[in-house]
């Protein structure tokens, strides 16, 4: 794996060198889309609303609208901030682990000593394990203020970070305002249902199966023969200013072309028998 991010977790007087990794992947089947008639591929630009020119990523920038004005933010402006110049994860409290509301989670990470010394690594994570308790932290990625939950899986400090409060909806529903009678015997019965199918989570055993089909029906048109030659997908694709730009291979083979059509009248013409003069 490869970090995405290197700096420092920090408690207290104790520094921690770290790594942040990715915890989780993507295993969809990557597709895009093309023209349904010929395959060709649907590319999509970034074209100025004012002047109608594409425009390269480099030039592209951030903006707030409020209302009839608009904020540009370069950058350079985003870079200034405080807290996107800042490489420290800060422990703020610890606190019970039951008290993190799952649905607060957000995305998972793993933290990996970045140093030859794993002392107050190994530390820290001791200390989760048995005290059983959860480090809220804070820090900055990608522009943004985080907040996190530290916990150790698998023997590895994790950390998820967390939605802000302000983030999660009420979960209020008017239907819901009349509790319905629920009957002792109905209570017996569906708890005599999960008894059912209790069991213990065991997440290798589940399998993605829209995705393993997806895979099945792509191996069976390829096997079949019902495919496309994928260069032949690309096609003209509009560059800077509007103009077309051809793929190269395109490009030369549309040039070799020309090249034999604009050669073959002259190779007839100079293949006709010469005249004969008129005898006096």
């Amino acid at each position: 794996m490869r970090s995405i991010w290197k700096g420092s977790l920090s408690f207290g007087l104790v520094n921690v060198p770290v790594k942040l990794y990715a915890a989780t992947e993507d295993h969809d089947v990557p597709l895009h889309q093309v023209h349904d008639a010929d395959g060709g591929r649907i590319r999509y630009q970034r074209r100025c609303e004012i002047d109608g020119e594409i425009v390269d990523y480099e030039h592209i920038a951030k903006a707030y609208v409020d209302g009839d004005e608009t904020v540009i933010l370069t950058d350079q402006d985003l870079a200034s901030l405080p807290a996107e110049r800042s490489k420290d994860i800060d422990v703020v409290e610890f606190v019970p682990s039951d008290q993190v509301d799952p649905i607060m989670f957000e995305k998972s990470y793993f933290l990996a000593p970045d140093s030859k010394s794993t002392k107050a690594y190994v530390l820290l994570l001791r200390t989760l394990q048995e005290t059983d308790r959860t480090a809220i932290v804070q820090f900055a990625l990608r522009q943004k203020t985080r907040l996190a939950a530290l916990r150790v899986h698998d023997d590895v400090l994790m950390l998820q970070t967390l939605l802000w409060d302000d983030e999660v909806r009420e979960a209020r529903f008017p239907e819901l305002d009349e509790v319905p009678k629920i009957t002792d015997a109905e209570l017996k019965m569906s708890k005599q249902l999960v008894e059912s199918f209790a069991s213990d989570f065991t997440p290798e055993k589940f399998t993605d199966e829209y995705q393993a089909q997806l895979r099945t029906l792509i191996e069976a048109k390829l096997e079949q023969g019902d495919a496309l030659d994928t260069e032949a997908t690309f096609g003209r694709a509009e560059g800077q200013g509007g103009g077309e730009v051809l793929d190269l291979m395109e490009a030369l083979r549309r040039s070799v072309e020309n090249k034999r059509s604009a050669a073959a009248p002259k190779a007839a013409a100079s293949k006709k028998p010469a005249a004969k003069k008129k005898s006096a």
